[in-house]
């Protein structure tokens, strides 16, 4: 049962002994010990393989030690001993399955054969590839139209993976391809692509080493991208600053003792992450950026009207900016109360933080999910790319864009065509290389892909990795949704929730990981993979599979197309036979990829270029473009507001620290002193008596919305946190059940799970007994 004894106070700083200790234990736990030892020794090496976690780059010159301790735990999870075979299966049906938590699942160990849901009986059964290929092909040709069928990517699959599985789907018919960056940085690339244009970062590895100031806003590194840490401790120690903001302290923001230092680790020392730390209101972040606006536009006038050098960059403004009078009579025009009341933070800090950047030359700014994550995220994006024009930060060594890519491939499959509304010069490639006429309808994103099962409208779901039934918002109408349709088909390495939420039939077709060696014909295969700097690594699995039934998943692609539309567009099986002729096919299809195989040799992998970053803007004016942007009037839905309903607390859903999206390595959160738990909602002590509770009191958590369905959590319990008042935060996928389906960004479709207006009531005595996993 949750008690307050589940919370005990972690003082270390992030990494350090505690991240040692963290390590030790999933490795050892993985019952592969010296075999993954081996393994993780050649993680982010030429010749070896990329991690399967986060997508931060790597420095071509860093030591033999190539991971962080998240990287670590992904590859002990995926390079377990145990496994989930037919005999597993023989003894826990789905609905006894079903009972048990997400950690438990996944904890059960690797999938080994590909199973087919028999409902007669609730138990999945082996089947041979040949009839699970057979099956697909008949419910897809079986459709009365291409567009009833949606396919899912998650952000693991390589390119190779996602440029085949776009192939094979386009011929089939359909852009039908909902995808886990639906949910994460939508925002990014519609704020930057008509901005800058181009939707990727404009930064590289070697520019934190430069920059005189680093920006880092809605984001936790600690956590989701560690090795972030030490160029933001080494940007701290040559003098740089580091400028945070964020509504929780996050440990990793604040200190990090590398475990990769001995005269550190045997000191016990730690060192800054930060020069400054801001706690702004959760949406709060766009008009923190229009008080910096407003503060440089002040000293701007101030420096003309005292013969003082220039604030702004006139030059880099006239050359190559379109806008700008507009965009800063907009932010003329913004009122200070406003920017206050929005951001949570008062002018003087909005002050400090303007000089601080005012003074640096070069300047990054990079964020994540706290602020693609809100209704208004393509605002605050621009907001943000228009701070950085105002002092030419875009194009220059040390200074740029930088949205940090959560999975590591994400961003490489939205590159090789895992895109729901593609280009036409995209599509027109693809015409032109493969003869056939490319599907022009756009397609369904992830939450019309939902909204089609729930409507009868797609009949079959086919998942590339991920898990789709937990990723996702309001989590029993997506559940609903994917058991009403016909066929569900996910392509995973271990069990888990999307597993248990069958359509009337269903498949596992179970793939190898990143870690395994994957022999074809021609011998063993390198897949690939782009960071978040848009660098292209190869990786190569360096373990034996963990069952001699794995497929990988170009293999279980091309096994599907094949019995689906025979050799048509291509010759599937050549293709499989050897990953080169993949790659060439993406070479002659997708910019940046000219010469694919042959810059593969090269250590640490290519660049795919970037115009922005080479002030060559891809927008219609050929410009950097301004845009006047008003801040919002509210910050809360206005028809919450509208029908009286006020809500105790704004709730954010994140990461606990041994989690990676949906996978729970762990139940616990060293750095938020929590052990043992998720159940836990994170709240200001004054908000928790405010609302006449205790800590450690359990509540059940309601959200509001205009649609007025009940959307509850149940058995919370209450932490004092160190977090702005009003604010809370919760884990997700727990809480995932609170995010309304409607309710998603301005322009994008991607669920505001940093912004959800909550009620709180005391829970009723809980007398279950949670499921430990075994």
């Amino acid at each position: 049962m949750t008690d307050k004894s589940n919370i005990k106070s972690y003082d270390k700083p992030a990494g350090g002994w505690g991240a040692l200790r963290s390590v030790t234990k999933f490795w050892i736990g993985s019952e592969k010990p010296i075999k993954n030892l081996r393994a993780m020794l050649k993680m982010n090496h030429h010749k070896g393989f990329d991690c399967p976690g986060c997508a931060w780059g790597e420095s071509p010159e860093s030591g033999m030690v190539k991971f962080c301790e998240n990287g670590a735990k992904a590859v002990n999870w995926e390079s377990t001993g145990h496994y989930v075979g037919p005999d597993f299966f023989a003894k826990h049906s789905v609905s006894a399955l079903k009972r048990h938590t997400d950690y438990w699942l996944e904890s059960q160990g690797r999938l080994t054969h590909p199973m087919q849901y028999n409902p007669a009986t609730d138990h999945y059964e082996s089947v041979s590839w040949e009839d699970a290929f057979k099956l697909v092909a008949t419910h897809l040709t079986q459709l009365e139209s291409p567009h009833q069928a949606n396919f899912y990517t998650s952000g693991r699959a390589s390119n190779e993976a996602a440029y085949l599985y776009q192939l094979f789907v386009r011929a089939y018919g359909t852009n039908n391809f909902p995808d886990c960056s639906n949910m994460c940085h939508e925002a990014s690339g519609l704020g930057m692509t008509p901005t800058i244009g181009v939707g990727k970062g404009t930064v590289v590895f070697d520019d934190f080493a430069k920059a005189d100031a680093i920006f880092v806003i809605g984001q936790n590194p600690g956590t989701n991208h560690p090795r972030m840490l030490e160029p933001l401790r080494e940007a701290v120690r040559r003098g740089a600053q580091v400028v945070c903001f964020n509504p929780l302290k996050e440990r990793g923001l604040e200190r990090f003792q590398n475990p990769q230092h001995p005269t550190e680790m045997l000191s016990n020392g730690s060192e800054p992450t930060n020069t400054a730390y801001f706690s702004p209101a959760l949406g709060g972040d766009m008009a923190v950026m229009r008080g910096i606006a407003k503060w440089l536009l002040t000293w701007e006038r101030e420096a003309q009207q005292n013969n003082q050098p220039a604030i702004f960059d006139h030059e880099f403004l006239q050359r190559h900016t379109q806008g700008v009078d507009d965009y800063l009579a907009a932010v003329d025009a913004t009122e200070w109360e406003q920017i206050e009341q929005q951001s949570g933070l008062s002018r003087d800090e909005i002050r400090h933080a303007a000089a601080m950047y005012c003074k640096a030359e070069r300047v990054i700014m990079c964020w994540a999910m706290g602020i693609t994550q809100h209704h208004h995220s393509v605002a605050t994006v621009k907001e943000i790319v228009h701070v950085q024009l105002l002092r030419g930060n875009v194009g220059k060594p040390g200074a740029g864009l930088s949205p940090v890519r959560g999975h590591s491939n994400v961003q490489g499959d939205r590159t090789v065509g895992i895109n729901e509304d593609p280009s036409e010069a995209f599509l027109n490639a693809m015409e032109e290389r493969f003869s056939f006429t490319a599907p022009r309808k756009k397609g369904n994103n992830t939450i019309q892909a939902i909204q089609a099962m729930e409507q009868d409208k797609a009949k079959v779901f086919i998942g590339l990795g991920g898990n789709f039934a937990q990723a996702t918002p309001d989590t029993p109408r997506t559940q609903e949704a994917l058991a009403k349709c016909d066929l569900t088909v996910q392509i995973s390495t271990k069990l888990n929730r999307s597993h248990l939420i069958t359509g009337k039939a269903a498949l596992i077709l179970p793939c190898l990981g990143r870690t395994e060696v994957d022999m074809q014909a021609s011998g063993q295969q390198g897949i690939t993979v782009e960071d978040t700097f848009s660098m292209v690594h190869i990786s190569h699995g360096q373990l034996p599979p963990s069952s001699p039934l794995l497929r990988s998943e170009p293999a279980i692609i091309a096994g599907m197309a094949k019995a689906t539309l025979g050799d048509y567009p291509v010759n599937w099986d050549e293709l499989i036979a050897d990953y080169d002729r993949i790659r060439d096919l993406i070479a002659d299809t997708i910019p940046g990829f000219a010469d694919f195989n042959r810059k593969l040799q090269h250590p640490g992998g290519f660049h795919l270029g970037n115009a922005a970053a080479q002030r060559n803007w891809l927008t219609p004016s050929s410009k950097a473009q301004f845009e006047s942007i008003k801040l919002p009037d509210s910050l809360l839905n206005a028809d919450i507001v509208a029908r009286g309903e006020k809500p105790d607390l704004i709730l954010q859903t994140l990461r606990s620290h041994d989690q990676y999206n949906t996978t729970i390595y762990g139940m616990n959160d060293r750095y938020r002193s929590v052990f043992g738990t998720r159940h836990v909602l994170f709240v200001n002590a004054k908000d928790i008596e405010r609302l006449g509770f205790k800590d450690g009191d359990k509540v059940d958590i309601t959200s509001l919305w205009k649609d007025g369905k009940k959307r509850q959590v149940t058995q919370f319990m209450l932490v004092a946190y160190d977090t702005p008042m009003g604010q809370a935060a919760a884990y997700y996928p727990e809480t995932n059940p609170l995010v309304p389906l409607e309710s998603y960004g301005e322009g994008t479709f991607t669920p505001t799970s940093k912004f959800i207006a909550i009620t709180l009531a005391k829970s009723a005595p809980d007398n279950r007994i949670e499921v430990a996993a075994v």
